[in-house]
C-alpha cells in the first residue's frame, strides 16, 4: 500500500539556516552565554564562547552582531579584571576586584541573554556597564 503526501504536511520553513545544520546568529549568541555562565566554572568554555563569537561576528544580522560584540568586549574586560585581581590577591584588595567582576559579568551575562531573547539589541556594546 502507498502513501500519498498529505497537501496538509508541513512544509520546510523559510527561516535563515534552517535544516541546513548551520547555528544561526541569534542562536549562537544565545550559545556564547551559556558557555561564559559555564565559564565560570569550567573556564575553556568561555574560551570557547569567545571563539564562537568571533566566528559568528561577521555573518550575524545586525541584532547579533551587536550582541557578539558585547560579548567579546565582556570577554576582554573580564578577563583584564581577573589578571588585575589575580595580581592584588596578594595584598587582599584584589579579592574585592574579583568579586566585583563576577557581580559585573553576570549581570551583563543575564540582561544580555534576556536582551537576545526578546529580541532586543545591546544598548551599547562597546560600553564597560553593568547592563545589555
Amino acid at each position: 500500500m502507498t502513501h500519498d503526501p498529505s497537501p496538509h504536511a508541513p512544509q520546510p520553513s523559510a527561516a535563515p539556516d534552517a535544516g541546513s545544520g548551520r547555528l544561526s546568529g541569534r542562536d549562537a549568541a544565545k550559545l556564547v552565554y551559556i558557555l561564559y555562565f559555564v565559564g565560570f566554572f569550567l573556564p575553556l568554555c568561555a574560551l570557547a564562547g569567545l571563539i564562537l563569537a568571533y566566528v559568528k561576528r561577521g555573518e550575524a544580522d545586525p541584532l547579533a552582531a551587536g550582541h557578539f560584540e558585547f560579548q567579546i568586549r565582556s570577554f576582554w574586560i573580564g578577563l583584564a579584571a581577573c589578571v588585575i585581581g589575580g595580581l592584588l590577591a596578594i595584598v587582599l584588595i584584589g579579592y574585592a576586584v574579583l568579586a566585583l567582576w563576577v557581580i559585573w559579568a553576570l549581570v551583563r551575562f543575564i540582561t544580555g541573554l534576556l536582551a537576545l531573547l526578546d529580541n532586543r539589541p545591546v544598548r551599547d556594546p562597546d560600553g564597560f556597564g553593568f547592563t545589555a
